[in-house]
């Protein structure tokens, strides 16, 4: 070693013939000049062979890319909203798979809000635009009635996906629908059955529940929203909550889904 210089050659250091070997004791009464020459003058140094650390692969796997299902709605009066966040939970139940909830653009004015008593929005469900539906794995459409069909809102957001339709941008994407509706006889089917017509001309994959919720979907003690097309309530007058049978199956919905999206993407 150096005087305090770090890995530095040493006067002491034995030196090497040219092809890296260390030299031969030599036995008594030979000539060491004669067999090494000029090689045995040459020092190869000791040095440390350069690292690029950026490219090395020390065997550690890739980060994990949770597959991700969007949940979509329109809600005016927070039934559909609050549908939207049980199948949500359901959506993250399901290992590897994530449940994110967007909202489509509002339509009506802030004063016709007002007089229809209609709830301020949650700002933390952030408003979606057509061009994000290509990003997401999943889909599942939320909206209420209005006569049997989608709500105008919803039915906006839709018409606004022409450049994505065109380019069949979304063919292929499972997706699924829930509804909202203000009784028995107001569209629990027919609302999501005119709906699937906006997923048939994207080509999207339409996911339906069917009965896969099980015996909960034939009692009839009790009033409840919801059919084989997917998840639902009743709103009533605005006044009545979703009950906690829709919830369930609202939550079944997305676990269901995300299952679906996990075996035709995932693997």
């Amino acid at each position: 070693m150096g005087k305090g210089q770090g890995c530095v050659p040493s006067k002491f250091r034995q030196k090497l013939p040219l092809g890296g070997s260390p030299p031969v004791s030599p036995k008594k009464g030979e000539d060491v000049g004669a067999e090494t020459g000029l090689a045995a003058e040459r020092e190869i140094p000791i040095q440390a062979p350069a690292v690029d650390r950026s490219g090395i692969d020390i065997g550690l796997p890739p980060p994990s890319k949770k597959l991700k299902v969007y949940i979509i709605f329109y809600s005016m009066y927070g039934h559909v909203e609050t549908l939207a966040k049980s199948i949500k939970a359901g959506v993250d139940s399901v290992e590897g798979v994530e449940g994110c909830l967007f909202r489509v653009q509002e339509t009506l004015s802030l004063s016709v809000l007002q007089q229809m008593r209609a709830p301020p929005k949650d700002e933390t469900v952030p408003v979606i635009s057509p061009a994000q539906l290509t990003d997401a794995d999943g889909l599942i459409f939320g909206f209420p009635t209005r006569y049997g069909a989608m709500a105008a809102q919803m039915k906006a957001f839709f018409d606004s996906t022409g450049q994505l339709w065109r380019e069949q941008r979304l063919a292929g994407k499972p997706a699924g629908v829930f509804v909202s509706t203000g009784t028995q006889g107001g569209g629990q089917e027919t609302t999501a059955w005119t709906a699937l017509t906006q997923l048939v001309h994207h080509g999207m994959l339409y996911v339906p529940i069917g009965y896969t919720f099980g015996a909960g979907m034939f009692n009839l003690d009790k009033i409840k929203g919801g059919s084989p097309y997917g998840a639902g309530t009743f709103a009533g007058d605005g006044m009545r909550k979703p009950s906690g049978e829709e919830l369930a199956l609202a939550e079944h919905q997305g676990k269901y889904t995300a299952g679906i999206v996990k075996k035709l993407i995932g693997g």
